[in-house]
């Protein structure tokens, strides 16, 4: 009798060698240019970004030593980017530890070389980690650096990390120092139609200034970049005498506030060679937001020193509520102190600690308390200065923890009483309605784009809950990193209808669910992360109609008296020659975001259920009498465009690639 034949199944995979040969060892800056996310974030666009960010951080590392007064920042008509200053110059005598190569070459071609690791150069630093200029190098497929340092000109240049000859001695210099590095990144790592966007230049440049009074940044951009109605200047030089002052009046102009002056001021930080900033106010509207930064390097995620200032200003109110005999303010938390002020807090340590070499968060653990001391004392006496506008503020911060307090113990309507159970996120501005019916939210991204949402708002009907950048992409993230994650856990919380197996319809807390983001690449982006979100683990709402996207307006034309707003170029175009054909001159306005827009005009456009345009979501279900084939094209997208293989995302592109005719980036 013949012996069965094992099934496939069992057969054993061929095995691999693996050997000593297979250990790679990558030198100089071939790491960066293998993954460059380690080092900017990612290889998109926007962490291309990051590149002209690192080398303006270094020019005002300069300046905030003391040893330059003002900075070039210019963006060329061919993508390159210029930054120089007229600080001491990067050295470019020989290295001791490496003689035949000078410190210049040194910098720019190895990792971890600097100047910062140290408090010789500089008390305070942006640059941290000495791989900055190194890896604005690597992944630049063009760089010529120039350095006028002893009354003499010395220029070296560069292509992908690697020099292209010896540093050069141009000659004798009598009206120059400082160091200017030109660059242009490299298309194989950014792809060729990445391109620098001058708004976004300008506003890093223009914050900078902001950061310290005591430089000038000298912009200039091709005008030929400026896309039609973006208000960014061709040439512009960025002076603020009066530093973050300045910066709030400019962020608060036409808005009302609490007290008649704002909170603004700045300290050292109990000697330890570091020092605060910051100016704060409190709108009448309620809506604000609070920035900050780290020796001039923005910290969107917060952080350390956030904490300290929050800490600060909830101790120093409940202090002074103890001193006027107000017993109410025993309910306040530093929630609700600041969540009703726009602010910004600037601070410069030694030796800052970040989580990443993107340092969006700053984590150095004894700033928290150093922060809070100088900046409570300095609110002590800013409260006592003026008992009027401090008794306005206790009372409008103790009517924020009510109001906060009252939402939470509502129990007059089913939907209130199921809310009590929920913890609702702080950053959530909810309706009023105590029926779902009728009501809606806005899931928008960022805190700018939220304070414009809020004031726009119809505070009955409408919520408002802003999404800190990109959420998690659930279709490729584990079970544990989506209980982990912060915004999935706000926005779960906020629809109080559960997920998945859980989830509950007559628990949704809203009728609609609208995502507002901006109309440019990464509100796309964010808004394909949240539609994966909700067809993964809340099909059941995204299937009865819940889910809408908002569809906000490009352009805003007007002429004379008569206003329309375009929702594209073709729109615009329309409108031009059908509308806007009389005389008189015409003004087109291109909206750069949802924080950018004014908020009149951004309920007039988006969120006025009268005017606006809403996209429903629909997805083919078997139950609607759609065919299989579609549903399962739709399950197939989804795993292709958002699943866990690259090689599936490569193939559609492949695929489609051909069928693109215009391609916004």
């Amino acid at each position: 009798m013949p012996k069965a034949a094992k099934p496939a199944s069992s057969a054993q995979p061929q095995s691999r060698s693996y050997s000593a040969r297979d250990i790679e060892v990558l030198e100089g800056l071939e790491p960066v240019r293998r993954r460059p996310a380690m080092y900017i974030g990612g290889s998109d666009e926007r962490a291309m970004h990051h590149l002209a960010a690192e080398l303006l951080d270094n020019a005002m590392d300069e300046a905030v030593a003391g040893h330059a007064t003002w900075i070039d920042f210019e963006l060329a008509e061919d993508g390159t980017v210029t930054v120089g200053d007229n600080g001491r110059g990067i050295p470019v005598d020989r290295h001791p530890k490496y003689k035949d190569k000078s410190a210049l070459e040194i910098v720019l071609t190895t990792l971890h070389s600097g100047g910062k690791f140290s408090n010789k150069a500089y008390d305070t630093s942006g640059g941290l980690h000495g791989v900055g200029l190194s890896v604005v190098n690597a992944l630049s497929d063009a760089l010529t650096v120039e350095v006028a340092r002893d009354k003499r000109l010395w220029t070296q240049d560069y292509s992908r990390g690697a020099p292209k000859g010896k540093l050069r001695d141009m000659g004798e210099v009598r009206n120059r120092r400082g160091t200017q590095v030109r660059f242009h990144p490299d298309a194989d790592i950014f792809g060729a139609a990445s391109r620098f966007r001058p708004n976004h230049l300008y506003r890093m440049a223009r914050s900078k200034a902001y950061l310290y009074k005591g430089v000038e940044i000298r912009w200039k951009c091709a005008p030929s970049l400026i896309a039609s109605g973006d208000d960014t200047p061709a040439e512009a030089k960025l002076h603020f005498p009066g530093g973050l002052r300045d910066y709030l009046a400019a962020r608060l102009e036409g808005r009302e506030s609490v007290t008649p002056k704002p909170f603004a001021g700045e300290a050292g930080l109990n000697g330890k060679g570091g020092r605060a900033e910051w100016a704060l106010a409190w709108p009448e509207d309620g809506e604000g937001a609070l920035v900050s930064y780290c020796n001039t390097v923005p910290t969107p995620l917060g952080g350390t020193h956030e904490a300290g200032l929050r800490s600060a200003l909830a101790k120093g109110l409940k202090a002074y509520a103890e001193l006027v005999g107000n017993r109410r303010a025993g309910v306040i938390t530093a929630e609700d102190v600041m969540g009703g002020g726009w602010g910004v807090l600037s601070v410069f340590i030694p030796d800052p600690e970040f989580m990443g070499q993107t340092k969006e968060k700053l984590s150095t653990a004894s700033v928290t308390r150093l922060v809070e001391v100088s900046v409570k004392d300095h609110f002590d006496h800013f409260l006592s200065g003026d008992p009027v506008a401090a008794n306005r503020l206790l009372e409008h911060v103790i009517e924020r923890a009510e109001e906060r307090l009252s939402r939470r113990k509502a129990k007059d309507t089913a939907r209130k009483s199921a809310t009590r159970k929920l913890r609702l996120p702080g950053k959530l501005a909810d309706c009023s309605s105590g029926d779902a019916a009728g009501t809606e939210i806005f899931l928008v991204e960022g805190d700018s784009a939220g304070g414009s949402a809020k004031q726009a708002r119809n505070r009955e009907t409408q919520a408002v809950l802003p999404l800190r950048g990109k959420i998690l992409n659930v279709a490729s993230a584990t079970a544990e990193k989506m209980r982990a994650n912060q915004e999935l856990t706000d926005l779960v919380q906020a629809l109080g209808c559960g997920l998945g197996a859980s989830y509950d319809e007559a628990r949704l807390r809203y009728e609609r669910v609208i995502i507002m983001t901006d109309a440019d690449v990464d509100g796309a982006h964010i808004a394909a992360l949240l539609m994966t979100f909700f067809y993964r683990e809340m099909p059941r709402l995204v299937e009865s109609g819940h889910l809408y996207i908002a569809l906000p307006p490009l352009y805003r034309i007007s002429q004379g008296g008569d206003t329309a707003y375009a929702m594209d170029d073709a729109h615009k175009d329309r409108l031009l020659a059908e509308r806007f054909k009389g005389r008189g001159r015409i003004e087109i306005s291109r909206f750069k975001g949802l924080g950018e827009m004014p908020a009149t005009q951004l309920k007039e456009t988006t969120m006025d259920p009268a005017k606006r345009t809403l996209a429903r979501v629909r997805v083919p279900t078997a139950e609607k009498g759609d065919l299989p084939a579609d549903v399962k094209r739709t399950a197939t997208l989804i795993e292709d465009l958002m699943g866990r293989k690259p090689e599936r995302r490569l193939a559609f592109i492949q695929k489609h690639a051909q069928d693109v005719d215009d391609l916004d980036i």
